[in-house]
């Protein structure tokens, strides 16, 4: 596989990863080697390139946790074949190529670009499972997104639209804001210009459900603005820590608060998993849902990547392409 040797490599904490070549094993039993055609940017890998994500390999390691590309070899009883297009989520997607395990690698359809299918698992597979299994979002039901611009937000404004939700979009700025509402957000708040989000989420008529992959002050302000009997998805903490959220409120009001670690599911309800990618498909299949590519950069140019993604200057994913 000599074609394939280029790969990023993080060898030190709080650094860019740097261009090397290594040899690409053959596939085992189970594996498929995968040509990497695009990766995707999460706010995980900010989180490995500073050693504080709760997943981070030992260095160096190859970054890069979700991607897409063809399958060019399999291993016995991988189940995936030469040729297939597959989206792929598992460790070591910034390369040319790489060997993954082949439950990790699922088949896209024709429609779907190789830019679209890279960021499409994490982001798209959080929040279905997050609205569906953990908070039952119902038609008629008010869902209020917080950082709903970036790449996991616009999903959930995208599904939530797409199960018949009332969508109360988060955001900062008119550019941003745009984006939200074209994804499906029916109400928009913006966070720049908004010194009180608990009174504005409050004056639209409160939330269902709060989706929060901010955290911090905005996470505990949009708690506040739950119904009785709400629903808090805990996303992530792009603000920097999570939200000191009030217990005693969630009591008297009886609210659920459920943290959303999506990989867990593998182990934790692999069908439920299986079944909510199943779904995702069939709707971008029926044109209900269109992944935003915010900025595309190649392989070289990741560092810009990684400083685009925590400076959250870019709409929607940041996509590195081979």
């Amino acid at each position: 596989m000599a074609e394939y040797r280029k790969v990023m490599r993080l060898s030190e904490k709080a650094v860019s990863p740097s261009m090397s070549e290594c040899e690409i094993p053959a596939p085992g039993p189970g594996e498929v080697l995968v040509a990497m055609r695009a990766a995707a940017l999460n706010f995980a890998d900010l989180l490995m390139r500073e050693g504080t994500y709760q997943e981070t390999p030992p260095l160096p390691f190859i970054p890069g946790l979700e991607g897409s590309g063809v399958v060019v070899a399999a291993g016995p009883d991988a189940g995936l074949a030469p040729g297939m297009r597959v989206a792929v989520f598992s460790q070591g997607t910034m390369a040319e190529a790489n060997v993954f395990p082949a439950a990790h690698c699922h088949p896209i359809p024709d429609s779907m670009s190789h830019e679209e299918a890279a960021g499409f698992l994490v982001a798209y597979g959080t929040s279905h499972l997050a609205l569906t299994l953990r908070a039952g979002l119902g038609a008629g039901e008010t869902l209020a997104v917080l950082g709903a611009a970036g790449g996991v937000g616009l999903t959930a404004v995208e599904i939530g639209a797409a199960l018949g939700a009332r969508v109360i979009g988060i955001a900062n700025g008119a550019d941003k804001l745009a984006a939200v509402q074209a994804a499906g957000a029916h109400e928009l708040i913006d966070a720049a210009a908004c010194p009180d989000l608990r009174a504005a989420l409050r004056d639209l008529g409160g939330a269902d459900v709060v989706y929060d992959p901010v955290g911090d002050a905005p996470g505990a302000a949009a708690f506040g603005a739950l119904k009785q009997g709400g629903r808090f998805l805990l996303i992530g903490f792009a603000g920097g820590k999570p939200p000191a959220l009030p217990l005693n409120h969630a009591l008297v009001k009886n609210i659920a608060i459920h943290g959303i670690h999506w990989g867990a599911y593998r182990k934790l309800q692999p069908q439920a998993l299986r079944d909510s990618l199943s779904a995702l498909m069939d709707l971008y299949a029926q044109g209900r849902l269109h992944p935003h590519v915010g900025a595309t950069l190649p392989l070289a140019r990741l560092a810009e990547g990684y400083d685009a993604l925590q400076s959250r200057r870019a709409i929607g994913k940041i996509i590195i392409t081979m």
